[in-house]
């Protein structure tokens, strides 16, 4: 089976905390619901071209979050972002875009998120924010 590598342009949106009702019902904050349906739609285009149905047995993941540069940062620290010598080290966790896009690829690329068994990584900052991720099978 071919790795899958998923590109979903724009800001990369992580996993919002549940808000709860005054009746006590919790709920996903809309902007992360939107996200991860359009990060759904993505991954099911891609699924399509590759001409692939769902992904079985463990998997492995790969991530890569590029963040916008902030604007309000000087012209050498935007190129130092740029060239990876200063990090995003700010919210969010990176932990909360893998459950972000877990739940997006889950019934999509895979049955379940249970199937995915090793997961990298990272964060840095880009010119063009977008999130990419790629499923292949974990190989024992």
């Amino acid at each position: 089976m071919t790795p899958l590598t998923i590109t979903v342009l724009g800001t990369p949106v992580a996993k919002a905390r549940p808000r709860m009702t005054r009746s006590g019902i919790a709920f996903t904050p809309a902007k992360t619901r939107s996200y991860e349906t359009y990060a759904r739609l993505v991954a099911q285009q891609e699924m399509k071209a590759a001409g692939i149905g769902l992904m079985e047995g463990a998997l492995r993941m790969t991530m890569r979050v590029d963040l916008p540069i902030p604007p309000s940062w000087s012209k050498r620290k935007q190129q130092q972002a740029l060239t990876g010598e200063v990090s995003p080290c700010v919210k969010p966790d990176i932990d909360n875009f893998i459950k972000a896009a877990l739940d997006s690829l889950s019934g999509v690329v895979f049955a379940d998120d249970k199937q995915v068994v090793r997961v990298e990584a990272s964060k840095r900052y880009s010119l063009q924010p977008k999130l990419v991720v790629t499923v292949a099978r974990e190989e024992a």
